[in-house]
């Protein structure tokens, strides 16, 4: 039999050489990976330059959302009566800015006109009730009828009309304090 098979060369004849091979098998990679790592963030830096790291824009950043745009109100205090603009921007203006629906745009004394010819009480019976797509007290069932009236009002002058804000009955004015 030939001993071929176990005749097997290795490119490494010396330990000085297998120590630079263990050695080059180690540092080769460890390089590499620096080297990626130094090209990856040597880029532009997005954000350069604004103020996207200030302490002011972190905390705005993650502060909750509910913290934004919501009044918390105790719901056994008394009720505080909103203006006639308040109520208009909270409710009215979905449709009455956009004229969705057909409803008459905010300060748009063409589409008032008809409106304000039927007289206060008739229009403010359409905001309670409810008239065409509009519901009743355009949707928010937790409106006071004043703050309806009110807000009636402040449409109804917007587009020409010269009512007269509502006055708040005595009682209701007690009960609100």
């Amino acid at each position: 039999m030939s001993d071929a098979h176990d005749q097997h060369e290795s490119p490494i004849k010396t330990p000085g050489q297998l120590i630079v091979a263990v050695l080059a098998g180690l540092l080769v990679p460890i390089i590499i990976i620096v080297l990626l790592i130094k090209y990856v963030s040597s880029g532009d830096v997005v954000g350069a330059g604004s103020n996207a790291q200030t302490p002011e824009s972190i905390v705005a950043r993650i502060s909750p959302v509910a913290n934004e745009g919501y009044t918390f109100k105790d719901a056994s205090g008394p009720k505080v009566l909103q203006s006639g603009e308040a109520v208009y921007k909270m409710v009215c203006a979905a449709c009455h800015d956009s004229g969705a629906a057909g409803a008459p745009k905010f300060a748009d004394a063409a589409a008032w006109g008809p409106r304000i010819a039927q007289g206060y009480d008739k229009v403010l019976a359409h905001a309670m009730t409810g008239l065409n797509a509009m519901p009743a007290k355009g949707g928010n069932p937790d409106l006071d009828d004043v703050e309806v009236a009110r807000a009636v009002v402040h449409l109804a002058n917007a587009g020409g009309a010269k009512f007269k804000e509502p006055e708040v009955k005595v009682a209701a004015a007690e009960a609100a304090k």
